[in-house]
């Protein structure tokens, strides 16, 4: 797996913008879903492939909001969808598989903010897990007839350079012995979304579905990095004495149009099309790197560590994630092996 984690050219830059990658696509005929579509970079990826010509479904828990955020781009619907709640994205993909629609690009992008003190859902699972990344495999896995049926298809698992900062906690994902650390609790499911592509990929690739895992650098400007606090984000050098974003995309610190770049060219971009399974930073496929420390007030170290892409853990993860919702109260899972 590891080989193939290294930059390939693709001629595009840390300051490269979704117009940019986007450049000479046409993405006319092609249906894409994009969860929490409506806002940060979610937002600016929806408005970017409706531009192009594909048919955009937002994915949100507050359809109104949502609406109210994408009116007056063509090409794009709003569905209801509770990344926490089993039965909200059992009701999704029932909507989305039964409309007949293939699925040519599911962006997995919404993401819950670390609260400050622990917060579970019904089953009793720590929320940054169960929403970021449990809520996103039940729903991938049930929109699996879709993405088989677009007879090419991409799945993108929005992630962070937090990856670098946890292994999933194995013994105890979902803190249930205490010692809850929010930074801890938000790292290990941002690792989840880079081992959950490597595995989907190993999967499915036969069928056609390739997957991608893509760092979109930290963006002071979007209410997610914002709700850590002004002190944090000066701390992280991310906003100056006045408030305002520190912009520098070869340290990490980007405009929206900047990080949703990586995002689109992962949906997107003809570059990838032999290669899957990979996490990338900078629209480019990522270098490994175990060395740099993930954050400093210089730089947001943003390339992918070795335990984030093995493929053992990996696999590990995939049997742990259908066990916890095979034993969820609502049985709502479906097998797609």
């Amino acid at each position: 797996m590891t080989h193939r984690q290294h930059p390939i050219g693709t001629g595009f830059t840390a300051a490269s913008t979704v117009d940019d990658v986007l450049a000479g696509i046409d993405l006319t005929g092609k249906n894409v879903v994009v969860t929490g579509g409506h806002s940060g970079l979610g937002l600016v990826a929806t408005r970017a492939l409706a531009t192009a010509g594909a048919s955009v479904t937002v994915g949100s828990r507050d359809p109104d909001r949502a609406a109210a955020a994408v009116a007056g781009i063509e090409h794009v619907d709003v569905s209801q969808l509770d990344l926490i709640d089993p039965t909200s994205i059992d009701a999704f993909v029932a909507r989305y598989v039964d409309s007949g629609r293939p699925l040519h690009i599911l962006i997995n992008n919404a993401a819950l903010p670390a609260p400050a003190q622990i917060v579970r859902d019904a089953r009793g699972y720590e929320a940054q897990f169960a929403t970021n990344h449990l809520g996103h495999f039940q729903l991938t896995l049930g929109l699996y007839p879709a993405l088989r049926a677009a007879r090419g298809a991409r799945v993108v698992n929005t992630t962070s350079g937090a990856q670098r900062m946890s292994d999933i906690l194995w013994d105890d994902p979902h803190f249930d012995s205490g010692g809850y650390e929010p930074v801890l609790a938000y790292a290990q499911s941002k690792t989840a979304n880079v081992l959950f592509t490597v595995e989907l990929d190993r999967r499915w690739t036969a069928d056609g579905i390739r997957a991608y895992a893509a760092h979109p650098g930290v963006i002071a400007s979007t209410s997610f990095n914002s709700s850590v606090g002004a002190d944090a984000q000066r701390a992280m050098g991310l906003i100056d004495e006045a408030g305002r974003p520190i912009i520098d995309p070869e340290r990490g610190k980007k405009t929206q149009e900047q990080g949703a770049a990586t995002i689109v060219f992962g949906a997107t971009s003809p570059l990838l099309a032999e290669i899957g399974g990979v996490y990338l930073n900078n629209s480019d496929v990522s270098q490994l790197n175990d060395d740099q420390p993930p954050v400093t007030a210089e730089e947001v170290s943003g390339d992918v560590v070795s335990h984030s892409i093995d493929p053992q853990s990996a696999r590990r993860l995939w049997d742990l994630s259908e066990q916890l919702l095979k034993h969820d109260a609502y049985g709502s899972f479906k097998e797609y092996a």
